[in-house]
């Protein structure tokens, strides 16, 4: 038995919450359940032993292949194949994929008939080392895989093979390695080696079906190309004729842009001349009018004319002639009348020239007109003409395209049928083996220690991991620390399970052995109730707890006992649903008590009993009344309750437990303390925590909690708290020496 001082910050809130990481206790939890965890790991250890032990050896064999997708060009067909050039990752990843590929592995079962090996058909499956243990009949499986369809059995087979396949792509080589792990030696080499070859002719396989396909299309294809090229050769040479084309060169460099040209050219100079003319004729209409002939003289136009110049050249001749004759003859001297006649006779010839001139202008510019207009019909013409020459290029030029294009295809699709019937008749593959797969001399599994280690490992975890969930799980109340951290209330005491022997009262154990660790407990707690309101001499402690069977009654008679050894004490068994108070009065049955005090039934002295010369008197329940709390709520009990306060220095109260009913509700209204019991390792701490704040809610003096029947071997053994105290303390201190029983 072992106690514990209040403590220093009794009343304290809770230092932390109940869902905070306890590691502490997570290993103390670990080391609670280290015998069970110890087992759990032997026994898994034996079992994973047997079972490695009944696992037949497996044996590895290994086939080497080269992919190669770089052939030797014997014919310019990779177009037709669709080989990707030089080496990628994505070609061997492919490869890689097909070898691993359920329809290849099909095809190896089918080959090698392994549906009837024995260790593929499930008919032929000898029964397990646990099937051998157990009787005829437990297990169904080997019925079922009797009567198995050969579609599901072939499944199966499918299954297995790809389980026991293992391909490998060699870092930086175009090698990849086929591994089959079998227990049986000669079909782990067999399947890699026949899964190589059947890879190698599956690809052939599909290579020739591509020819040959390839060969069909190129064959059409060709077939109809011919035709349009005979077509198209056709069209260009009727178009030729048609528009009677005999050299392309010839057409598209013909005169006709020449001509274009030159009419362009011409019809230019026709325009100036055109309106050289214009101009010229409007200057001669203006000097046409009356009074400006001697302004039309003086026209550039018609003083640059031949004529006008010739017929001014003979006026100045003549003018000159006739200045000489004034000077040399008289004027009747017949040289000047001659020389007078013929400057006349010039200066009208000049002015008949001047106006045929101007008359010559008219017909000059209806000329430039009408040469104009000509020549810009011309160019119209010519335009036409281009055009319709451009057309015909155009067409001539679409028609020996599309001969050029069918020709170009014709060919290339004759040179790839061809290469192809060639290709069809190398009959070359990607892929070859390098190195065979061999019989294997030595197994490769299985790795028994491995096998041992991993399962005591997981054991071990499992144990670990199933002890923290019941410690998780576990919502009790184990020690004074948790009492106080998640209920939040001080702990007065922590009392010890306690076996009592034959003959003995628990109910009385403190006076019966006062140098037990269960009597320090009681003293413990006696001490937090004085030392809790001393300015109150007269206290009225109600023990009470959350569930039955939880020893109220056991602490509430014990304390009472321990109360009288100082001062006058009363105890009241408020219980009058259960009452337990009988041991305490020496069994004796059929007394008057609390029922009838506040029935009226009886009076005060008729119902309090002294308990033998301990000094303590007690009030049973009496007889059990169908309303016992609206007996302790009346006024009646509360004036019974001040009578008796002022006969006796403490009362205790024995009350029911509070999740049932609300007796203890009721009965803090009278109590100046209230004594909250919990059971070690049984009562739920939130179920203590609902009932502990159910008092509050009545304003209920709570003064602390006690920690009833806990195991302090245990409690020393996993939580540390109480070592010292439950073996050693007492020991010495009261020669009691606990043993440990129960």
């Amino acid at each position: 038995m072992s106690t514990e001082p209040m403590p220093p910050n009794a009343g304290a809130p809770p230092e932390r919450d109940d869902e905070t990481l306890d590691l502490v206790r997570y290993w103390r939890a670990v080391n609670r359940n280290k015998w069970r965890i110890i087992a759990l790991v032997a026994a898994v250890g034996v079992l994973a032993v047997l079972i490695a032990n009944s696992m037949p050896p497996v044996y590895r064999a290994t086939a080497t292949i080269l992919i190669e997708p770089n052939k030797p060009k014997i014919v310019s067909i990779e177009e037709a194949y669709n080989i990707a050039a030089g080496m990628n990752r994505e070609f061997y990843q492919t490869q890689f994929e097909i070898l691993k590929s359920r329809e290849l592995v099909a095809k190896l079962v089918k080959k090698l008939n392994l549906t009837e090996h024995r260790l593929f058909d499930p008919r032929r499956q000898p029964p397990s080392v646990w099937q051998q243990w157990l009787p005829d009949g437990f297990f169904s499986a080997p019925a079922k895989a009797a009567q198995a369809s050969p579609e599901a059995v072939e499944q199966g087979v499918i299954r297995a093979v790809q389980g026991g396949l293992n391909a490998q792509l060699v870092r930086n080589s175009q090698l990849i390695r086929v591994s089959f792990e079998s227990t049986d030696k000669e079909l782990a080499a067999l399947i890699p080696n026949e899964l190589a070859e059947l890879y190698i002719d599956t690809d052939l396989e599909a290579r020739m079906q591509m020819t040959q396909k390839a060969m069909a299309f190129l064959n059409t294809q060709s077939g109809e190309l011919r035709k349009k090229l005979i077509d198209s050769e056709q069209a260009l040479q009727a178009f030729r004729d048609r528009e009677r084309i005999l050299d392309t060169k010839g057409l598209s460099q013909s005169g006709a842009t020449r001509q274009l040209e030159e009419i362009s050219k011409a019809l230019l100079e026709a325009r100036a001349r055109r309106a050289d003319a214009e101009n010229m004729y409007n200057q001669v209409s203006v000097a046409l009018k009356p009074g400006s002939e001697a302004s039309l003289q003086s026209l550039p136009a018609i003083q640059k004319h031949p004529l006008v110049q010739r017929f001014r050249e003979a006026e100045l001749e003549s003018e000159k002639r006739l200045n000489e004759a004034v000077k040399r003859y008289g004027p009747e001297h017949p040289k000047l009348i001659a020389a007078e006649s013929d400057l006349k006779s010039a200066r009208d010839n000049l002015r008949r020239q001047v106006s045929a001139v101007a008359q010559t202008v008219t017909r000059e510019v209806e000329v430039a007109r009408a040469n104009e207009q000509s020549l810009d019909r011309a160019l119209s013409t010519a335009r036409a003409e281009i055009q319709a020459l451009n057309r015909k290029e155009f067409q001539l030029a679409a028609l020996e395209r599309d001969v050029a294009t069918n020709r170009q295809l014709y060919e290339l699709f004759l040179q790839r049928f061809k290469e192809t019937n060639i290709q069809n008749d190398i009959r070359s593959t990607i892929a070859r083996v390098v190195d065979a797969a061999v019989i294997p001399q030595f197994a490769v599994g299985p790795n028994k220690r491995q096998t041992v280690v991993l399962s005591v490992l997981g054991a071990l975890l499992l144990g670990v991991f199933l002890a923290l969930l019941i410690e998780r799980l576990d919502n009790t109340v184990k020690s004074s620390h948790e009492l106080e951290s998640k209920l939040g209330l001080p702990t007065l005491g922590v009392v010890q399970h306690t076996k009592v022997a034959r003959g003995q009262h628990i109910e009385r154990l403190f006076l019966e052995d006062g140098q037990t660790s269960f009597a320090e407990a009681i003293r413990t707690i006696r001490s937090g109730v004085m030392l809790s309101a001393l300015d109150n001499p007269k206290k009225i402690v109600v023990v009470t707890s959350s569930l039955p069977k939880e020893g109220k009654t056991t602490i509430a008679a014990n304390l009472a006992f321990a109360l009288g050894q100082i001062k006058k004490t009363l105890l009241i068994d408020a219980d009058m649903r259960r009452p337990r108070i009988g041991p305490v009065l020496g069994g004796q049955k059929a007394l008057k008590g609390l029922a009838e005090l506040c029935s009226g039934e009886a009076k005060l002295d008729e119902c309090v009993y002294p308990a033998g010369n301990t000094g303590v008197h007690v009030v049973p329940a009496g007889k059990i009344p169908p309303n016992p709390q609206e007996l302790l709520a009346s006024q009646r009990f509360a004036e019974i309750i001040r009578q008796l306060s002022e006969r006796f220095d403490f009362i205790v109260l024995d009350s029911p437990p509070v999740q049932l009913v609300s007796d203890a509700v009721v009965l803090s209204k009278v109590a100046t303390e209230v004594v909250y019991l919990v059971k070690a390792d049984e009562t739920p701490y939130p179920l203590a925590r609902r009932g502990i704040r159910k008092m509050r809610r009545a304003s209920a003096p709570l003064i602390g909690a006690v920690l009833n029947e806990l195991d302090v071997l245990r409690a020393d053994r996993y939580y540390g708290e109480y070592s010292g105290y439950g073996k050693r303390y007492y020991a010495r201190r009261y020669g009691y020496g606990y043993t440990g029983k129960r």
